[in-house]
């Protein structure tokens, strides 16, 4: 990785900002980053009111943020999205609870990443999150879906389109689907356009989300 890398000058590096009060383990995450040759790290900061300032003056092309941060890390990632909306945010947290998954998707952050991960890991992770893909631990993405399996009517989803839901919350892979419900793999995945489409969601995660907020209104 390193001497695929060393040759990226500073423009092409992926400025960001690690924010965890935890100074032990935010040193080490920065060691990790700037050791794979990636990043720019142009900042650390460890409080709601620091993190915001640093970001607004630097604006990164992403945040690590823990969700746990003194001053509160969902509120935090959210006031990030809606001053500096350019700016990708990631949870990086101990808490496998789904309700935190949802809190932190809802308040856009773009990824949500758990601290076990090795640093191997981590660094190709963050590269996908900063060309505009999302990350969830695809544990905690199957409990989500399979929380919102009976909401899915809500929607207006058909037939098909339910038990193509229904399949994508057992963690199944739309060329899995196809064999399992006989169509092919291009089919499904037209399926699955539609079906966020109709969830006006861009990531399966999302799609998750959107039937549980629907179905608390609903409820109420």
């Amino acid at each position: 990785l390193l001497s695929q890398t060393a040759t990226l000058n500073m423009s092409e590096l992926i400025k960001t900002i690690v924010v965890d009060d935890h100074s032990l383990f935010r040193e080490c995450v920065v060691r990790s980053l700037l050791e794979s040759g990636c990043f720019d790290v142009v900042a650390q900061s460890d409080s709601h009111v620091d993190a915001l300032e640093k970001v607004a003056r630097h604006t990164p092309d992403i945040v690590l943020l823990d969700i746990s941060l003194p001053g509160g890390g969902i509120g935090t990632a959210k006031e990030i999205a809606e001053r500096v909306p350019d700016t990708k945010v990631i949870m990086l947290t101990v808490s496998e609870a789904e309700d935190d998954v949802q809190d932190a998707l809802l308040a856009y952050a773009k990824a949500y990443v758990l601290k076990g991960i090795p640093s191997g890991e981590l660094v190709p992770i963050l590269q996908k999150i900063n060309s505009g893909e999302s990350y969830i631990p695809p544990n905690l993405a199957v409990g989500l879906l399979k929380r919102s399996q009976q909401d899915a009517y809500a929607f207006d989803l058909n037939r098909r389109e339910k038990q193509i839901l229904e399949k994508l919350a057992d963690g199944l892979s739309n060329r899995v689907i196809a064999e399992t419900i006989h169509l092919s793999e291009k089919t499904v995945t037209l399926y699955m356009t539609q079906i966020m489409h109709k969830l006006h969601v861009s990531n399966r995660a999302q799609a998750a989300l959107k039937a549980q907020e629907m179905s608390r209104d609903e409820n109420k």
